[in-house]
């Protein structure tokens, strides 16, 4: 598996320009959820045609625990409008989601892709995270829902080459998701450690996330906004830990939590 890119957002996003271009990308599906108005990077892409004549095609007809069918349709309109490349902006939904699109692009349109064997493909797939805790953009893992059953996919090829972390989306989430979003990535990093698949580096990179978050939380929860990088930073690497090792029992319950009361993903993994 190829080393994974990791971008640091600046005021410009001009990392992202130089992405485009070294990349010779000037068509892009962009998956992104309803938290993309609120935030800093919606004006970049907004204007991206018109600074470098880079088409935007826009997808997020999604609902939280997407569904497979969502999938299906980001595949047709990535086919119908040629884009080169896919772009993720949002939580956990929104990547998993991304990560689909490009699995199943190159795949068997008239059949379930569910069903079919999976081929590997290069298109590339870029991901903003705009919350710090799924870690999605760092696993070979997605989660969709098809005839009300909870699917994982599962493929090394999903995982996005480059990621972009931009600090100033976190600015922009309430007080509650801060805190389940972080306790996601914490859990994350506890269950990996003591997972019975746990190896010499998923034990490194837990250890590296449960120190940044333990020494961070107060500070980011208060609204310190100079953690935010931090988080971020933990979250994908409690990311890389369970792409390793995979969650354990306490994810594993937690879903039920969710489905039946309604609370945060991540709070639900902190109860179990």
């Amino acid at each position: 598996m190829a080393e994974q890119s990791i971008l640091i957002a600046s005021e410009s996003y001009c990392e992202i320009d130089r992405y485009l271009e070294e990349n010779s990308i000037k068509n892009i599906l962009l998956v992104c959820d309803g938290s993309l108005q609120f935030l800093k990077i919606d004006g970049y892409f907004k204007f991206l045609k018109a600074r470098m004549g880079v088409e935007v095609t826009y997808f997020s007809d999604f609902r939280p625990n997407p569904l497979y069918e969502s999938v299906v349709e980001g595949v047709k309109l990535f086919l119908d409008k040629k884009c080169e490349a896919i772009f993720a902006v949002g939580g956990g939904s929104a990547i998993d989601v991304a990560k689909c699109i490009k699995l199943y692009s190159n795949m068997n349109h008239t059949q379930n892709y569910l069903k079919q064997e999976i081929v590997p493909n290069d298109v590339k797939l870029l991901a903003i995270p705009t919350t710090a805790g799924t870690g999605s953009e760092a696993t070979r893992y997605a989660v969709i829902y098809f005839e009300g059953a909870k699917q994982s996919v599962t493929d090394y090829n999903i995982i996005p080459s480059t990621v972009v972390m931009d600090a100033s989306a976190l600015s922009t989430l309430p007080a509650y998701q801060k805190k389940a979003t972080m306790m996601d990535a914490f859990c994350h990093a506890i269950e990996s450690f003591w997972s019975v698949n746990s190896t010499e580096e998923s034990k490194e990179y837990s250890r590296q996330a449960i120190e940044l978050i333990l020494g961070n939380m107060d500070a980011y929860q208060a609204g310190d906004n100079s953690k935010n990088k931090i988080v971020l930073k933990a979250a994908n690497i409690a990311g890389k830990a369970i792409n390793i090792t995979q969650t354990t029992a306490g994810h594993a319950m937690c879903y039920e939590l969710t489905s039946l009361y309604g609370i945060a993903h991540g709070h639900a993994a902190a109860l179990c």
